[in-house]
């Protein structure tokens, strides 16, 4: 099966005419667009400013109905139209190139909470809702919504759907397409697919609602989403563990869920060079040990009504990994100001890397049992290439995906560091292929990593791909040069 290339490369393609624009700009009314150079470039550069694009026009709908117009416009015209939700990735998924001839189309104005079904465990929120802001609105109805990343103060629920976030919950309540019942998407041509019912049994045939997530918005632009809520939590516990190996955490971790009934939600991993990296340029953290340890785990319990018992059962099993030497020391928060400051330790480390210099980074996963091999080899790896180079691997280790960050040797050249980012990528992205791993855990592929998936996905697989973007947007016209390689 082979498809033949859709529409001519992005670096030929026309910018839209005026008149077109002026079309594009009729559809979502004079809120709804942005055309002056200042406020266009917070749409068109991606967080690092690994990659800086150019925008024929920002477009930001109010409502399906917008989203489905803008679309027919671009589509009967061939016009490229880039996706964005809050912007937060780190591939450069959605952000426009520099031919300055494609369409951003934002969804930040569809930020309303369409309803709220407390009965059903359920919450209907559009594209464009912050998610902080559905933590929030859940929260209220005494429900608990599971997604958590650290960017959940600034990026929204389609975003996150449409690149199937992770985050720390991973380990309990799964990736953000397990959150999803239903979804509301504009096709490429202006239909709308819009199944948005709360049904958790639905068994008519195939699945549509997950081609999107994890698409990158190659396939359709998710408007609105049915998600799934949980009791709210009344019993939680936290506690940051110290540990000498990469081996420790794992049988830690299976210590965590089995001790605590099931109840574990996070159990987050880190070296102890990315403690001093905190603790050096982030005010307000302190170390919460007396002295320092080879490896960290910050682990999360929680629970129902269950009279104080969850707390018993995770001093029990602490208490019996302390005695058997697996680890080296532990700390429970005693109140929420000390859970925060324990979360503030793990969420701030990609910031507390910054200062260090150039870093090249790896969102990659492995089967849990396999994490301690991938660490130890890759460590050893990336070291030997770039000696003096500093090794910063943290991440979920719930479900063993692993931020292997490497910071540049102290008082070394950025630039020169930063040029070996592509052989190390292969070469650490060798070892995820031979321990049967994924070289993008949760942050999805974008530009960053389109033309390595070759080397990794499968003739089969690729060819599967092209065939449902080619069925789906037959033009090209969605996220063209995203995710999926010529």
């Amino acid at each position: 099966m082979r498809v033949e290339p859709m529409i001519a490369p992005i670096a030929e393609r026309i910018r839209p005419s005026d008149d077109l624009l002026d079309r594009i700009r009729s559809a979502v009314g004079p809120k709804g667009w942005l055309s002056e150079s200042a406020d266009m470039v917070r749409f068109e550069r991606e967080e690092r400013g690994l990659y800086i694009g150019k925008a024929a026009l920002v477009v930001r709908p109010a409502s399906t109905d917008e989203v489905a117009e803008v679309l027919r416009i671009c589509n009967r015209e061939r016009i490229a139209v880039v996706p964005q939700g809050g912007n937060t990735g780190l591939v450069g998924g959605g952000v426009p190139h520099a031919t300055g001839n494609e369409i951003v189309l934002s969804l930040s104005r569809m930020n309303r909470i369409r309803g709220l079904d407390i009965e059903n465990d359920t919450i209907l929120a559009e594209a464009g809702c912050i998610l902080a802001d559905i933590q929030k609105a859940a929260a209220d109805a005494d429900r608990y919504f599971a997604l958590s990343l650290g960017a959940e103060g600034t990026c929204q629920i389609g975003g996150n759907l449409s690149t199937n976030a992770g985050g720390s919950n991973v380990l309990r309540y799964g990736m953000a397409r397990d959150q999803v019942l239903g979804l509301e998407v504009v096709l490429a041509d202006g239909r709308v697919l819009s199944s948005l019912s709360g049904l958790r049994k639905d068994n008519t045939g195939y699945d549509l609602k997950q081609l999107f997530m994890g698409s990158e918005g190659t396939l359709g632009i998710i408007t609105a989403a049915t998600l799934k809520l949980h009791p709210a939590p009344r019993e939680v516990e936290t506690c940051l563990i110290a540990l000498p190996t990469p081996k420790a955490v794992v049988e830690l971790l299976g210590r965590a869920k089995a001790g605590s009934g099931g109840n574990c939600i996070a159990f987050e991993f880190t070296q102890r060079r990315l403690i001093d990296f905190v603790l050096k340029h982030i005010p307000g953290t302190s170390d919460p040990f007396e002295r320092p340890h080879p490896w960290y785990v910050l682990a999360e319990f929680a629970a129902g009504d269950m009279g104080g018992a969850l707390k018993g059962m995770v001093e029990r099993m602490l208490g019996q990994a302390l005695e058997d030497g697996l680890a080296l020391d532990a700390v429970i928060a005693a109140s929420a100001a000390q859970r925060k400051a324990l979360w503030k330790l793990r969420e701030s480390m990609t910031e507390a890397q910054k200062p260090e210099g150039g870093s090249i980074k790896h969102d990659v996963s492995v089967p849990v049992s396999k994490l301690p091999t991938f660490v130890e080899r890759a460590s050893a790896l990336c070291e030997g290439m770039v000696p003096g180079s500093r090794v910063c691997a943290f991440g979920h280790a719930g479900d063993g995906n692993i931020h292997f960050n490497v910071s540049q040797p102290v008082g070394g050249d950025r630039a020169a560091f930063m040029s070996g980012m592509d052989a190390m990528n292969h070469a650490v992205h060798a070892i995820v292929a031979e321990l049967d791993g994924s070289i993008s855990a949760e942050h999805g592929i974008g530009r960053l990593k389109r033309d390595k998936l070759p080397y990794y996905k499968s003739a089969v697989a690729l060819d599967m791909m092209r065939s449902i973007k080619h069925t789906l947007d037959p033009n090209g016209i969605l996220n063209p040069g995203k995710v999926i390689p010529d």
